[in-house]
């Protein structure tokens, strides 16, 4: 008591020690609640994300998994980095002569990761609150999702979700002011001082990362919104503020490539917009091929030759339908679900995510010649518009996120490429295993099973090489005996059009229609199987050699090229030898009529084959021009009366019945009664 007393005067005296002592202690005592300030509201901030990533999203299962993860976002990596931070934070208090610099340097040691963190949440609050005003618009499901919070957080109150979702906004921007408020209550000369002021800066440029990066997200989502505009919503912005932009973007375009104005150059850009195109190229080529693979597939799958009436009795053809059966079935569909769903399908969401980062490299390019333009603007005026600040701003915001986030866009696609690549093959590997144990048992029943991989292998191969071997010989046997071309037989009454065009254009001129021609244009004639033409010109007025002028003798037109085959004298007496053709030197060829064919003879009546005719099968038997013929029956057994059953030096068969005539007297030119 004593002591107390006489201590208690000396301090209201008010000498210099005593207030600097008590000043000191206050200072003291407040860093000190500061400091337990930062640690309990951290401590119950990493609480509050814990409930929200626990109790909260594991409870809104009537909400698509999709909304879940827009409205948590990363809320997991967050909580992550804030659990080190706290364990960390807490750990300061056992060294409390050192604990407000230690505080110091764990912000600053945490810095880029809570920047990494923080701006991925906070790019995506915006999307979230959206959805959260979709929900409002539902009373039902407003009601579901009211109750499941009020359970689990009562403090939220009718804020709802929007209380929860701005939580990790409010305490990333809080940060700065608490170790402010540190910082103020620290002794200017005390050597914790320093750190903490370069604690708070840092803490402040990470709240301004974020916002920028925040800001370029958001321009990023407005133009890669602007690329995926139909075709009348982008007529509907065009007004005379854009055409003025689009006209000065193309002058400042055109004065470029004049070399009139230096372009901007940026190699780091354009490496990694090379990079983007080339990944880009390699995903569109491998979603094509894999769209080919399945439509192939498809087409095998619809091939079924074990259904069909093989013709091969028994051995190995049975074992073959089963097991063809049984992988058609169910192997090969398994198979195709398993290669649409685990590679086309990743497939096209991967040439979907790069669509959006290449609209923002088109549009980055008007930026661009926006921001040159503003920039001479600037050099010549020393300043310019709100309006053209902006414009600066926006490119300076695109191309910053672009430089920033393009590495990781090109190494993510290729890796996911990659990932695919292998799914693809190990597809491919089960496929293979699985028709090898589901043959396993039929291959036991085929005559070569006991022989090894290699010893087969090469029977399959000498016994392919012989098949080869046997079928090109069968080519060059069969297309040594294949018989003359055959002559389509001149129509009735068409022998003095042939006279006509032989003496006006020669028999090299002179072309034979092989199947009718329905003319579609203008220019196009209608002609019929057997019709002789002159060639006039091989190619149309364009220059397309598939399209013939020819002259029929009374009209000229456009025939197809391929429907028309080059005129050949008929053979007679069974010699094949070109017709009788006109002199060079002449200009007139009168030979004698040609028959008219007739469609069809009377029963058993003698004519004379007017045209040759090789027999094709064991049906029909040949004819050679100028040859008597004993009609039996002017049609077939159908009634056809195209076709005549004859008989040929005691042969019986099947003729055309427009190849006969009946024998006229004088005889016909172009063959001659027998003696």
């Amino acid at each position: 008591m004593a002591e107390h007393g006489t201590d208690e005067p000396s301090s209201s005296t008010g000498s210099p020690d005593g207030e600097g002592r008590d000043s000191g202690d206050r200072l003291l005592l407040h860093q000190r609640l500061a400091v337990r300030e930062l640690i309990d509201t951290e401590a119950s901030y990493l609480h509050m994300l814990q409930l929200c990533a626990s109790d909260i999203r594991s409870r809104l299962q009537q909400l698509p998994q999709g909304d879940l993860d827009v409205l948590f976002s990363n809320i997991d990596d967050v909580i992550e980095v804030n659990s080190k931070f706290l364990h960390d934070l807490q750990e300061t208090a056992s060294r409390e002569d050192e604990q407000v610099h230690s505080i110091g340097n764990l912000f600053l040691e945490f810095q880029e990761e809570l920047e990494r963190v923080y701006k991925v949440y906070c790019a995506s609050y915006d999307q979230a609150l959206l959805l959260v005003e979709t929900y409002r618009k539902e009373p039902e499901l407003q009601r579901e999702i009211q109750g499941i919070i009020e359970a689990a957080v009562p403090q939220a109150g009718p804020s709802g979700l929007s209380f929860l979702l701005v939580i990790p906004l409010q305490r990333i921007t809080k940060y700065p002011l608490l170790l402010q408020k540190i910082l103020e209550n620290t002794d200017p000369d005390a050597s914790a001082y320093p750190v903490l002021q370069r604690a708070a800066s840092a803490l402040q440029d990470v709240n301004a990362n974020i916002n920028e990066y925040k800001r370029r997200k958001e321009v990023a989502s407005k133009y890669t919104k602007v690329g995926q505009l139909t075709l009348r919503e982008r007529l509907a912005r065009i007004n005379t503020h854009t055409l003025s932009k689009k006209t000065t973007r193309l002058s400042q375009l055109l004065k470029q490539e004049a070399g009139l104005v230096p372009r901007t150059e940026d190699k780091e850009f354009d490496y990694l917009e090379e990079r983007l195109h080339w990944v880009s190229l390699c995903v569109t080529e491998t979603k094509n091929n894999v769209a080919v693979y399945l439509a192939n597939l498809e087409a095998f799958l619809r091939f079924r030759p074990q259904e069909s009436e093989l013709d091969i009795p028994g051995g190995p053809v049975v074992q073959y339908c089963s097991l063809m059966g049984d992988l058609q079935l169910q192997a090969f569909p398994d198979f195709k679900q398993r290669l649409e769903g685990l590679v086309w399908q990743p497939l096209c969401s991967l040439a979907k995510a790069l669509s959006g980062p290449q609209n923002l490299v088109k549009k980055r390019l008007d930026k661009l010649l926006d921001f040159e333009r503003v920039e001479e603007k600037l050099l010549e005026v020393g300043s310019v518009t709100y309006e053209e600040q902006e414009a600066r701003h926006t490119y300076q915001a695109l191309n910053s996120l672009l430089v920033a986030e393009l590495p990781q866009l090109n190494q993510l696609a290729m890796r996911w490429l990659g990932q695919i690549l292998h799914t693809f093959v190990d597809l491919q590997r089960d496929l293979a295993k699985q028709v090898l144990q589901r043959a396993e048992g039929s291959l036991a029943q085929l005559p070569h099973h006991h022989l090894s991989e290699p010893a087969f292998r090469k029977l399959v191969e000498d016994v392919l090489g012989q098949t080869g071997h046997q079928l090109r010989s069968f080519q060059e046997n069969f297309e040594k005996v294949l018989p003359p071309p055959t002559v389509q037989p001149l129509l009735p009454g068409a022998e003095r059009q042939v006279q006509a065009l032989l003496s006006r254009y020669g028999p090299e001129k002179l072309y034979q229609v092989t199947s009718n021609i329905s003319g579609a244009g203008t220019l196009d004639l209608k002609l019929l199987r057997g019709q002789i033409v002159a060639l006039l010109q091989n190619k149309d007025t364009k220059g397309n050699s598939s399209r013939w002028l020819v002259d029929t003798g009374g009209h000229r037109g456009y025939v197809p090229a391929g429907k028309l085959e080059l005129y050949r004298v008929i053979p007679g007496q069974g010699e094949v030898k070109e017709q009788v053709q006109p002199p060079k030197d002449s200009h007139h060829l009168t030979p004698e009529p040609s028959p008219a064919p007739v469609p069809s003879v009377p029963t058993v009546t003698q004519v004379v084959a007017v045209y040759p005719f090789v027999a094709r099968s064991s049906h029909e038997v040949s004819l050679q021009a100028g040859q008597l013929v004993t009609v039996l029956e002017a049609q077939d057994k159908k009634g056809n009366p195209e076709w005549s059953l004859v008989e040929v030096n005691g042969q019986r068969g099947y003729v055309p019945s427009s190849f006969l005539a009946r024998a006229p007297s004088p005889a016909p030119w172009g063959w001659s009664l027998p003696s």
